[in-house]
């Protein structure tokens, strides 16, 4: 039941290839952007494309499947969980990030993606 209180579950298309790095004690963490659309006419009835961009990331394993599995431009489902952090730049400013931690992904077919 908790995993229904943080759910995320996004389908979009891959910014960039997804990089993986990996720590001196052994762990990897995997990066990329993922880039969700949607659709609405706008009052001249003119067809207007919203693109949002999130930050994915994918701890261990699962992340190294997803590099293997992934490249830029691929449609994808991702589900996980929205997390927040902190942290201060090289300046002392302090910089927020939302990110979606990938617990399963599953790799869109061209079929499976077109709209109706």
């Amino acid at each position: 039941m908790n995993t229904l209180r943080n759910s995320v579950q996004l389908i979009g298309n891959l910014g960039k290839d997804i990089e993986v790095k990996t720590f001196d004690n052994g762990n990897s963490v995997a990066n990329f952007s993922l880039a969700t659309s949607e659709y609405y006419l706008n009052s001249d009835g003119e067809k207007v494309q919203n693109t949002q961009w999130h930050t994915i990331v994918a701890w261990g394993k699962k992340g190294e499947q997803m590099k293997s599995a992934l490249s830029k431009g691929n449609q994808v489902l991702i589900q996980g969980k929205l997390t927040y952090r902190s942290y201060e730049d090289k300046e002392g400013n302090k910089k927020y990030v939302t990110e979606v931690v990938a617990e399963n992904f599953f790799k869109m077919s061209k079929e499976a993606s077109k709209e109706a």
